[in-house]
């Protein structure tokens, strides 16, 4: 008994290893990669950095910031999700049971209610979408370049879920489909073709203009109030004149409203338009 007790712990330390260790090496990767900040004082916003390239025939494939963080968070989920169902039982006696039934329970509504009873199975995805989303905004706040922030990131979400509209909208036969674009009348198919296309479009410009906004503004806010605090206290003696006071409390809080809750908001906000565009995709029954 006490064997697999012991045997239980172990399993359960490599899984939150697996959980925490994709991140700890993205920071690696990014303190080994990150270049020397420039001796002028100026404020600077970029991309992702790119850590290296593979040759391909048409042109080179960068691998960016972007892209290593999306998979760490990833296996990050994964390690999680590993972590809170090993060991679990007909009946919970533990908390991290308790709290990956109360997951699974909160999504399952959240499905039913927007989509109904018969969408139950979507449920995995929709909590693969709301976990990704989330964390991988909340990731900044380790330091990290937001995988959000990116748009090829949240396009290649927004293509996947385009996917799957199409696929329930082809379940009425592919014939309905077409005729779809000449309704209500033949004069309105551009506009129907266009729409139809403009959805991925719109989500990801939506998510990742967002995301990327609020790291523009906490960084010029940021800047300003060091350039306003060595303006109006620089000349304090010694190393105080150095000491940016006014950055001191506000960036926090605009951390706390960019990073923590319209990351999440947008996490949100991106899965109900996903079972909407899914859920009203499929062709009514007769």
């Amino acid at each position: 008994m006490e064997e697999s007790k012991q045997h239980s712990r172990m399993v359960d330390a490599l899984l939150l290893l697996l959980t925490i260790a994709p991140l700890a090496l993205a920071i690696v990767l990014k303190v080994l990669f990150t270049p020397d900040a420039p001796l002028e004082d100026g404020v600077s916003i970029s991309g992702a950095l790119v850590y290296f390239t593979i040759p391909m025939p048409l042109q080179a494939w960068p691998i960016t910031e972007a892209q290593i963080n999306s998979w760490a968070v990833i296996l990050s989920i994964l390690g999680l999700c590993l972590y809170l169902t090993h060991g679990i039982k007909v009946v919970p006696d533990s908390k991290r049971q308790l709290a990956a039934e109360w997951i699974v329970d909160t999504v399952s509504h959240l499905v039913t209610s927007n989509m109904g009873e018969k969408f139950i199975d979507f449920a995995p995805f929709v909590a693969g979408i709301l976990g990704l989303s989330a964390l991988s905004s909340l990731s900044s706040l380790l330091g990290l370049f937001a995988p959000t922030s990116d748009l090829n990131i949240v396009l290649g979400w927004a293509i996947l879920v385009f996917i799957l509209i199409t696929h329930y909208k082809l379940k009425g036969g592919l014939w309905e489909y077409i005729k779809g674009f000449f309704s209500p009348i033949p004069l309105f198919a551009p506009l129907n073709i266009i729409g139809e296309f403009a959805t991925p479009i719109s989500m990801s410009f939506r998510h990742y203009g967002n995301v990327m906004s609020g790291m523009v503004i906490s960084t010029l806010i940021a800047y300003a109030l060091r350039s306003l605090s060595k303006m109006l206290l620089g000349w304090l003696p010694g190393a105080l004149g150095t000491i940016p006071f006014l950055q001191i409390g506000l960036p926090a809080v605009l951390s706390l409203y960019f990073d923590i809750f319209s990351g999440c908001m947008q996490a949100f906000i991106f899965a109900m338009l996903t079972m909407m565009f899914v859920s009203t995709a499929e062709p009514e029954e007769e």
